[in-house]
């Protein structure tokens, strides 16, 4: 995790990126606090004003703030997309490791299972769940769980897939680890580089996500500050305020915060979990006797203190 964020501030773009986030979702967590109106406060007379000292993004059609809207909408359509996000990590991270380790019957069952759902398009998956559980934030949080769990499992498995064959994988398995242990501890940060891009593409994708459906009126429902809800509710009137205030104000929200994700590209090179096995076992020794000669040469890159023990 430290060479992660190591490899996150060496360039530029991903620094200032990952910066611009975290002020960004700092500025979310405070919301409550920093914000001159409440999500649903009505201001009558000022309805559909334009931007001023009072109002900085002006208001809607029913006199409510649009700024405090945006910043208190953000802390929700966050929270939702990323605990979304995570718990499809966490499955698709879990799937994707035992599927490309032990391969055979499961991986071929799994990934067809996983084929037939990324066979459609995630918002068109979204609106088929949804017209079955309802429109709900709990709703909302298992589409986007079962839209990118197959995608995260894909490209965790792609990476299993050449590494496994790697010698500090068959030193752990010559040494009788524990199936978890070869897993999560040997095999997992070499997926780390990859997974860690895939984790800012997918939330991003879920913020997408949580506002189309917002948009749609089959997510959030009102008065949420949903950012797509705003739009949705803005469109009727867009023409009667001044700059399209209430339209674009959330749809630049939305797109800032893609761009941020987006520029969290840069990572530690590929082989940086090797080097962490080598130094965290640097007396690693492993009982040979009896094992074929094949064995050898994939296993003593490994460490120098791999040894050979004759056959008694």
């Amino acid at each position: 995790m430290r060479q992660l964020l190591v490899g996150l501030y060496r360039q530029p773009a991903s620094a200032l990126g990952a910066s611009l986030f975290l002020l960004f979702l700092f500025v979310a967590l405070i919301g409550p606090l920093v914000v001159p109106y409440g999500s649903n406060q009505q201001i009558v007379n000022d309805a559909l004003q334009g931007p001023s000292s009072q109002h900085w993004f002006g208001t809607d059609i029913l006199g409510r703030d649009v700024f405090s809207r945006v910043i208190l909408g953000a802390r929700d359509i966050l929270a939702l997309a990323g605990l979304g996000t995570i718990l499809a990590l966490i499955s698709g991270v879990t799937f994707g490791l035992v599927s490309g380790y032990r391969g055979g019957w499961f991986d071929e069952i799994l990934m067809r299972v996983f084929d037939s759902l990324l066979a459609m398009p995630a918002l068109l998956l979204s609106l088929l769940l949804l017209g079955t559980l309802g429109p709900s934030r709990q709703s909302v949080l298992i589409v986007i769980f079962i839209a990118y769990t197959p995608i995260v499992a894909r490209v965790v498995r792609s990476v299993v897939l050449s590494v496994k064959t790697r010698g500090f994988v068959e030193a752990a398995r010559l040494q009788g680890e524990p199936l978890g242990v070869i897993l999560f501890r040997e095999i997992l940060p070499s997926v780390l580089p990859a997974l860690a891009v895939e984790s800012a593409l997918r939330f991003s994708y879920a913020i997408f996500l949580v506002a189309s459906l917002g948009f749609l009126g089959v997510g959030v429902q009102p008065p949420s500050p949903d950012w797509g809800l705003m739009v949705k509710e803005a469109r009727t009137s867009a023409s009667q305020m001044p700059m399209g205030n209430a339209t674009a104000s959330p749809a630049i929200a939305m797109a800032a915060t893609s761009r941020m994700l987006a520029m969290l590209k840069t990572m530690p090179p590929a082989n940086a979990s090797s080097r962490w096995w080598a130094s965290a076992r640097p007396r690693l020794a492993i009982k040979l006797s009896g094992l074929p000669a094949w064995v050898l040469p994939s296993v003593k890159p490994i460490s120098t203190d791999i040894k050979r023990i004759p056959q008694t």
